[in-house]
């Protein structure tokens, strides 16, 4: 039952991701808002939006990939590693001078509940 439930957890982290990601092609500008302050309405800044949306969408996929073709162990050692890069996020936007609410209410929660989910595949 726990592991249906942290499979179904990493779904919706994956999901997420894939809509986070097509956000920056769609509304570069609305998903700019992810900390680091920056002139959201430069044309450099905007075009960085997309290699971060492709960033975002290709481990979303990846999620769904490893929920089918993997064992729940595998899919938990996949959310354990990519639990870095949302964790990285944090401490950027710390660095540049980003709202810490951004920082740990958004990037640090996220890597926490990747790494909860993880922990808890790995473990089941």
């Amino acid at each position: 039952m726990i592991t249906t439930i942290a499979t179904v957890a990493a779904g919706l982290l994956g999901a997420a991701l894939i809509w986070l990601g097509t956000n920056a092609f769609i509304a570069p500008r609305a998903a700019a808002a992810f900390g680091i302050p920056a002139p959201v309405d430069h044309p450099d800044f905007l075009r960085w939006m997309q290699p971060k949306g492709v960033r975002e969408i290709v481990p979303g996929i990846f999620i769904f990939v490893a929920m089918v073709t993997a064992s729940p162990a595998v899919l938990g050692w996949y959310l354990l590693t990519f639990a870095l890069i949302p964790a990285g996020d944090a401490a950027i936007v710390l660095r540049s001078g980003g709202p810490k609410h951004v920082a740990y209410g958004v990037h640090a929660a996220t890597a926490a509940v990747m790494l909860a989910v993880g922990l808890v595949l790995l473990l089941a």
